[in-house]
């Protein structure tokens, strides 16, 4: 029996389309969803789920329509969600009016530029990028400082020109943004003590490294005094500390996330990229264990579907192994590509994340 509810149709588009458009899981073109009205459950056309009756099928322009007809959103399909498209580009438009700012514009600026709620673009935005616009904002001005002053800016000038309005307004803003003050970074990172040590597993020797505030580095080698050396050039300006017994337990929890890639390992971390690479990087620490994803794939995730190229850019740039495990990620046919620390040693993690047994000599 025909449901008899009152439904609007895309133009151009009839029952008869969207049923078609159901049994070829196509993708929705309006935003329609379908209910079931035996379950009480409404669907995105493309849901993977069983294909109910066409005598028990209701068509509804919208999930807002099928709610207020009393059905409610499948788990599976999430229709009551975003769309992956839908989301990608809504945070590629907050990006770009982000990007064209020196000032941190509102919640309520953004939303009103983009056309959404403030509540729904913070909740779409953080869903995507780990971190809210007004976060991504603010990495951004801590780019621009990083940038003029790493080119011999005085802080003065790379404050104003950054949109801070004063160096007070920047040094009260770059803690945990740059990671040192403006006149620490200026110096190389002068005055910043960072604690490391090596382990040994079987993908080779482990250099892990901390700040106060995480770790730092996680790298990965066949010799552990090349580790050390190549981690002593990359921080000359620090205070490094060597075999501190304290840091045992942090090598071994590292170790462990080395040994067993699935375990969940919630440690901090402390690092600085530019605003796209850390949207990647967060983006890759929600990738879960034993999935992988491609390139074109991240790139979408984070709000930038074009920037395929400059999402793998931001995977050779990790250094921290495992922690951000960008080993997740691989070419779009499935096979196995670059990787910082060897490519045989991502096809053991990603396999032991798999279930699958690997020797412990491996590679």
């Amino acid at each position: 029996m025909r449901h008899d509810a009152h439904v609007l149709h895309d133009v151009g588009m009839d029952d008869d389309d969207r049923w078609a458009a159901v049994l070829d899981r196509a993708r929705p073109v309006g935003g329609w969803v379908y209910g079931v009205v035996t379950t009480g459950v409404y669907c995105r056309p493309s849901c993977p789920a069983r294909r109910p009756l066409r005598r028990n099928v209701a068509f509804f322009d919208s999930p807002a329509d099928a709610a207020r007809a009393g059905l409610r959103a499948c788990r599976r399909c999430r229709p009551d969600q975003p769309d992956g498209d839908t989301a990608s580009r809504l945070v590629a438009a907050v990006c770009r009016a982000i990007e064209q700012r020196t000032e941190v514009p509102t919640l309520a600026t953004l939303a009103a530029e983009v056309g959404v709620s403030p509540s729904h673009l913070q909740r779409v935005f953080a869903a995507a990028t780990g971190v809210s616009p007004r976060a991504y904002a603010e990495r951004l001005r801590a780019d621009r400082v990083a940038r003029r002053l790493a080119g011999g800016a005085g802080v003065s000038d790379a404050a104003y020109d950054a949109g801070f309005g004063s160096t007070s307004r920047l040094s009260a803003a770059a803690a945990g943004r740059l990671g040192m003050t403006p006149s620490q970074f200026r110096a190389g990172g002068s005055g910043e003590e960072i604690r490391f040590a090596v382990g040994s597993s079987s993908l080779g020797a482990v250099l892990v490294a901390a700040t106060s505030r995480g770790v730092c580095a996680v790298e990965l080698g066949d010799e552990p005094d090349e580790l050390v050396e190549a981690f002593q050039r990359r921080f000359h300006a620090a205070r490094l500390v060597a075999d501190d017994r304290q840091f045992a337990e942090l090598v071994a929890t590292v170790v462990t996330a080395v040994e067993r890639p699935g375990r969940s390992v919630d440690l901090p971390l402390d690092v600085a990229g530019t605003a796209f690479q850390e949207r990647v990087w967060q983006a890759l620490r929600r990738i879960p264990p034993g999935a992988t994803v491609s390139y074109a794939d991240l790139a979408r995730q984070v709000g930038a579907p074009d920037s395929a190229r400059a999402v793998a850019g931001a995977c050779a740039a990790n250094r921290v192994a495992v922690l951000v495990p960008c080993h997740r990620v691989v070419r779009a046919d499935g096979a196995l590509s670059g990787y910082r620390w060897g490519v045989e040693r991502k096809r053991v993690l990603l396999d032991r994340e798999a279930g699958v047994s690997v020797p412990p000599s491996a590679p």
